[in-house]
């Protein structure tokens, strides 16, 4: 993925000639603040969505030994798209968007980095496989690309341990956090969909991430929601 491929990922393509035309890397992409974005005639509310999307690139960089062992555990091609059972989280953080207008961009960036980490940290110590950071939330797969036993109790042990730990974060917030999470088990098709490279491992189609979406827009703050 390059920095035009990733900015229209989080739907700011519109910017891709602009960080071309400042040599904008991915080398100096985790050094821009607010008033670099500024300077560069980024919009107020696209820069605070591209500090949070930052925040999330930082995140995926500190843990990449971690997701690094999963997603090499999967193979590089795939020949054909294959049905297989997994069990899909969504997790979210509560109150972001009140908490983002509140703070200064730059903590809000640490507090998101934070709880990305600590998301990612608990995950993988489930053996579960963080497949995208989508600003303050996290969808995460337990049973691709390496099926283990039990990953459906595994699925729940990370979500619960996640409402336990998020709140104890020390952040510049102020109050605690808190998460909701969805959590759902069925039939998938894994193939090659959205793209080349790792975008191959995380693509899945299925109502199963429809499901568990709705389960952790549905979920109370603190919660775990899990079919």
């Amino acid at each position: 993925m390059d920095i035009d491929d990733w900015l229209g990922s989080i739907g700011l393509e519109q910017y891709a000639q602009t960080f071309r035309d400042n040599a904008i890397d991915f080398s100096v992409l985790p050094d821009l603040m607010d008033q670099d974005l500024e300077k560069l005639g980024v919009l107020l509310g696209h820069r605070r969505k591209l500090l949070r999307a930052i925040a999330g690139f930082e995140a995926i960089e500190k843990n990449a030994p971690a997701v690094a062992v999963a997603a090499t555990a999967a193979p590089h091609a795939m020949d054909s798209a294959r049905r297989r059972q997994l069990t899909i989280m969504f997790c979210d953080l509560v109150g972001s968007t009140p908490l983002s207008t509140r703070l200064d961009p730059e903590d809000m960036r640490e507090i998101v980095g934070a709880y990305h980490r600590c998301c990612a940290d608990l995950i993988a110590g489930a053996a579960g496989f963080v497949a995208r950071y989508m600003g303050d939330g996290i969808l995460a797969y337990f049973g691709y690309p390496q099926a283990h036993e039990y990953d459906a109790e595994r699925a729940v042990r990370a979500g619960l341990a996640l409402v336990e730990a998020v709140p104890k974060l020390k952040t510049a917030a102020g109050v605690p956090l808190q998460v909701r999470v969805g959590i759902a088990t069925g039939l998938v098709v894994v193939g090659d969909l959205v793209g080349e490279g790792d975008a191959q491992e995380q693509g899945v189609v299925g109502e199963t991430p429809n499901l568990a979406a709705r389960l952790q827009a549905l979920a109370e703050p603190g919660t775990v929601s899990v079919r």
